[in-house]
């Protein structure tokens, strides 16, 4: 059993934000890291783009920001919390530069890029790789910080509450704290108790519920199924984002490769396998309309045409600022024998971002008592039914900074908690067939995908919902009697977000964002039936 002042499970950019302001401003304070695999493993790795922020006030502005952010999320956005993110935003992005995170310019000045659903450029990038460079600069800062111990190879398997003191907490619960963590160190296969004053989750997302994903092999939902598990309150699970353009490989790739969505914000053209454009059908910005529109878009015609995907066109851009600015996407594509500037690059859509997640208010605060949690593992309000491109990095900063001014005032006023139990494995064995687990996982994939996906309906989620119960007690069943591992865990998991995103869609009487069913495909449907 170990105890900490402040346990932070994750260590993407909105783990290590918190840690680094409030270490920076508390260095009295034992500030415990965990991430699963290794420190330079995390979405935020992944991030192409950039992030987006009022740089340039002659052209741009917080309202336009605000207006772009509202319209992607279909009115389902928490106006409150879009302002706070858009005017807090540029300040949170200074000091990440300040910390050494660099980002491209022109001269003196940032090269600012722009992406779909965006009415101005203020995407601030680094080449095709932000997010690498955005982790590089933190994990350099966090090695000068020694209050901050990061701890690889940690997977947390439960948060812990009062129902681990033996007392019975549900949903109803008006009082439910969070005590620390169990953990699982998978370099000596032991399960330790973590215990905290407060606990921060900054967990990431949940792609690998789906065949093809543009997220790590990690993002298995960990931070928000153990939430659910904890009767915290959650919301918007039927909202995932499918990025319209990752790149189709026959051969399979898992992550997906991204191709991010500023190649068309340089001016790459979305068009069939024939050169045909489409995306003037479905909405006047073209191939820089939201994702939830493109992605619908390119899954129509896909179906329509019977192709296997569609293109983009970049053969009449500029090759030398093309490959300066996309290095990682340019040579990716001519290792597969695709030369942006001959041929057109084949792309799918591909499971990207959950909108929804663990329902936190203003400053990060989650239904449970000390319990935080920022990043894609919340349903901030920021987001609403569709994600902004380039918004989540800027979510991030702007709740890990908000957290962390909260947790230096009330941290002296906390105590860990005792007499918790360590964890019981008793009447557990190792479990004899890995490939149960491994073709659950097959299967669970294979339900989100052809029932799940961007276009659903009633029997296709009810389908869903019967295949997820029959996986479920199965999974149940093999954790009740076998010892703890990695993988068993994030089969769990990803069983829970699976069920979460199904039910909540099921509960959706419209199309609405990136939540699209057949059955109700006006959202005023919806609205009409509540006046009702």
């Amino acid at each position: 059993m170990k105890e900490t002042d402040v346990l932070v499970i994750g260590a993407g950019i909105a783990g290590l934000t918190f840690a680094l302001k409030t270490a920076n401003k508390r260095p009295d304070l034992h500030i415990t890291v965990l991430t699963k695999t290794n420190r330079e493993e995390s979405n935020t790795r992944y991030a192409q783009g950039g992030v987006a922020a009022v740089w340039d006030f002659e052209t741009d502005s917080y309202q336009k920001h605000i207006e772009d952010t509202l319209d992607a999320g279909d009115g389902l956005c928490d106006e409150k919390i879009v302002e706070i993110v858009v005017k807090e935003g540029p300040e949170r992005v200074k000091e990440i530069i300040e910390w050494g995170a660099r980002f491209d310019k022109h001269g003196p000045d940032y090269d600012l890029g722009r992406e779909g659903g965006h009415s101005e450029n203020r995407i601030l990038h680094f080449k095709d790789y932000t997010g690498w460079e955005i982790l590089r600069a933190m994990l350099e800062k966090a090695k000068t910080m020694p209050n901050i111990h990061i701890h690889d190879h940690y997977f947390a398997i439960d948060l812990i509450s009062q129902h681990h003191l033996g007392r019975v907490v549900t949903r109803l619960t008006p009082d439910v704290e969070c005590y620390g963590a169990y953990v699982l160190d998978l370099e000596t296969n032991s399960i330790e108790t973590i215990l905290a004053k407060t606990t921060i989750l900054a967990t990431g997302g949940a792609g690998q519920v789906y065949r093809s994903t543009t997220n790590p092999v990690i993002a298995t939902g960990d931070g928000i199924a153990m939430v659910y598990r904890m009767k915290g309150r959650l919301e918007n699970m039927e909202f995932v984002q499918f990025h319209p353009t990752s790149l189709f490989n026959p051969a399979g790739e898992n992550p997906a490769f991204l191709v991010s969505e500023a190649v068309r914000g340089f001016g790459a053209i979305l068009k069939s396998k024939e050169g045909e454009e489409f995306m003037h059908l479905y909405d006047e910005r073209k191939s820089l309309a939201p994702r939830d529109i493109v992605a619908r878009a390119i899954d129509n015609e896909i179906k329509k045409r019977g192709d296997d995907y569609m293109c983009l066109d970049c053969s009449h851009l500029d090759k030398e600022k093309f490959t300066a600015h996309f290095p990682t996407i340019y040579e990716k594509c001519m290792s597969l024998g695709i030369d942006p500037f001959k041929d057109l690059i084949p792309v799918v859509p591909a499971a990207h971002y959950v909108c929804g997640g663990v329902k936190t208010d203003s400053i990060g605060r989650t239904s449970v008592k000390t319990l935080y949690a920022c990043g894609e593992c919340t349903s901030s309000g920021l987001h609403g039914a569709n994600r902004l491109a380039s918004n989540s990095l800027l979510e991030a900063m702007v709740f890990a900074h908000r957290i962390y001014e909260q947790v230096i005032v009330e941290i002296d006023d906390l105590k860990v908690q005792t007499g918790i139990p360590n964890w019981n494995a008793e009447s557990t064995s190792d479990p004899k067939e890995m490939v149960l687990i491994t073709q659950s996982w097959k299967e669970l994939k294979e339900i989100m995908s052809n029932y799940v996906g961007i276009v659903r309906s009633n029997v296709r989620l009810k389908r869903a919902a019967d295949r997820l119960w029959l996986l479920f007690g199965e999974t149940e069943r093999l954790y009740a009697t076998t010892t703890i591992s990695p993988q068993l865990c994030e089969l769990r998991n990803l069983i829970t977000i699976a069920y979460l995103i199904t039910t909540s869609a099921q509960m959706r009487r419209e199309s609405r964002g990136l939540h699209y069913t057949t059955d109700y495909p006006n959202k005023h449907d919806y609205i009409e039936m509540v006046l009702r």
